[in-house]
């Protein structure tokens, strides 16, 4: 299976307000070096989104993220999303991932959290809100007991502190949200998406 955690440094994590934003947003990060897109299920838009991505888009690795409920999993898989990131995980939620074939990071920010998918034979993760629960030294304190477990660190994660985090030997990738500046989406610039993309596709040499 995939591991999504191997794609790219970075995971854009994107709120798609219009779907006919999504081919062109997609087109700017695969150009700028990240094709992993994570399209979050916080908008009405957002399984069009998806759709269209998968539809037009074929170069890029688009999954969905905020995934919550069983019916989630299914209109995402429908849709055609290759992964599934949800924001924490309950043993239904981890069914749901798990029976759908595709990839899938459950969100953990405890220790607790991290050893009961293990537990499980689940061993990426995505680790939320990555700043408010501990940020780089809590993730550094996790490698020695559980060395297995791997990670892709979001919440508040931005350009600055990205390098700390990939420079762990337990995380793949960050997630962020910083190459999408809302007034660069608003504004419909493509070309500046895919510059800020470009340098987050360098922050891991």
């Amino acid at each position: 299976m995939m591991s999504v955690l191997d794609l790219a440094p970075v995971v854009p994590v994107a709120v798609i307000e219009d779907a006919a934003d999504a081919v062109p947003l997609a087109r700017a990060l695969v150009a700028g070096g990240l094709p992993a897109i994570e399209v979050t299920l916080r908008t009405s838009a957002a399984l069009d989104a998806i759709r269209a991505i998968a539809d037009e888009v074929p170069e890029a690795v688009v999954g969905a993220g905020t995934v919550l409920t069983a019916a989630n999993v299914s209109n995402a898989d429908a849709a055609g999303a290759r992964f599934l990131v949800s924001p924490g995980w309950t043993e239904g939620l981890l069914d749901a991932m798990r029976t759908s074939g595709l990839p899938f990071l459950p969100g953990v920010s405890t220790t607790s959290e991290v050893v009961a998918l293990l537990e499980q034979g689940v061993p990426e993760m995505k680790f939320f809100p990555a700043e408010a629960a501990g940020g780089v030294p809590y993730l550094k304190s996790l490698s020695g007991p559980l060395p297995q477990a791997r990670f892709c660190p979001t919440g508040g994660v931005g350009p600055a502190s990205a390098p700390s985090y990939l420079a762990l030997p337990n995380v793949g990738c960050v997630g962020g949200t910083w190459m999408l500046p809302p007034d660069a989406l608003a504004a419909k610039d493509w070309s500046r998406v895919e510059s800020l993309a470009r340098e987050a596709a360098a922050l891991r040499s």
